[in-house]
């Protein structure tokens, strides 16, 4: 035996990973709904309130912002049924952050499962937006309650609801993908992400209306993809005569960049999992 041929006899062979829906299509969808059920009543397993956190969660925080921005710096004042924009707002992006905060650590989190059977990949951070999904349906049922007890007049925009949710559920997913897979390489994800999340915080519409910031950021607040989202939301929503989308970033060329980062973020997350995905066990 030659040199070369006893030095490839001694080198282990590599064996690939599943591909990120490997296994078929009725397998992945079983797994999807089932880790996405068991995390979703893990969540508040063993605690006294149970599910019933679900809905504290955003309502304590809505508390204590309407009282900042009602009472301190007077934003309310300024806008119709700010009260129940608020919470809507703080639902719909904690759904956003939410998911894609605990999408980071998500695959890493699973690696016993990942490194030992021949599991697709997709299924683990998919499972943690599903779950986010779960809690922001939860949460919406008491935002109904609320927007009639503030007297929001229901409309047939409210129609349209599903077709924002769409919008940004596939952007979580998207970033939710780039996070978890990223963080198998990169630990500094999980910190960095931290950061960036308090920044979309405060740099998206949720707080406060696109037309109560200075008018001279309103260009580089609505380069969020974020924002044209739930602005229009509240539109269809809660105030028909708000600005909407296009309007709030000065004309539908002027929403072009937001819709162009949008799409090359999602773009990048289905090649970047699914260029990682088999080798997520090997980085493991």
């Amino acid at each position: 035996m030659s040199t070369i041929e006893a030095e490839s006899a001694e080198r282990p062979t590599l064996i690939r990973g599943p591909s990120a829906v490997g296994g078929g299509r009725r397998r992945f969808w079983d797994l999807l709904v089932l880790v996405a059920i068991m995390d979703f009543k893990k969540t508040f397993f063993d605690t006294a309130l149970g599910y019933v956190w679900s809905i504290m969660r955003p309502l304590m925080l809505f508390g204590v912002l309407l009282f900042v921005f009602t009472q301190i710096f007077r934003v309310g004042d300024q806008v119709a049924h700010y009260p129940v924009l608020l919470l809507l707002n703080i639902v719909v992006f904690g759904f956003f952050q939410e998911s894609t905060g605990a999408a980071v650590t998500s695959v890493v989190g699973q690696e016993g499962v990942v490194r030992k059977t021949q599991f697709p990949r997709l299924v683990i951070p998919l499972a943690v937006v599903l779950t986010g999904l779960f809690n922001l349906a939860v949460n919406l049922v008491a935002v109904l309650v609320f927007m009639f007890a503030f007297g929001v007049t229901p409309m047939w925009t409210w129609l349209l609801f599903p077709v924002a949710l769409m919008a940004l559920t596939i952007f979580t997913i998207a970033v939710s993908l780039i996070l978890s897979v990223l963080y198998v390489r990169y630990r500094d994800v999980g910190i960095i992400w931290s950061v960036v999340g308090l920044m979309l915080f405060y740099g998206t519409p949720v707080l406060y209306p696109i037309e109560v910031a200075p008018e001279k950021y309103h260009d580089l607040l609505m380069l969020n993809p974020l924002a044209p989202i739930i602005e229009q939301i509240r539109v269809w929503m809660i105030d028909p005569s708000a600005p909407g989308a296009a309007a709030a970033a000065g004309g539908y060329i002027d929403l072009l960049p937001a819709v162009v980062i949008y799409v090359v973020i999602c773009v990048l997350s289905v090649v970047l999992f699914a260029r990682e995905a088999p080798r997520i066990a090997e980085e493991l």
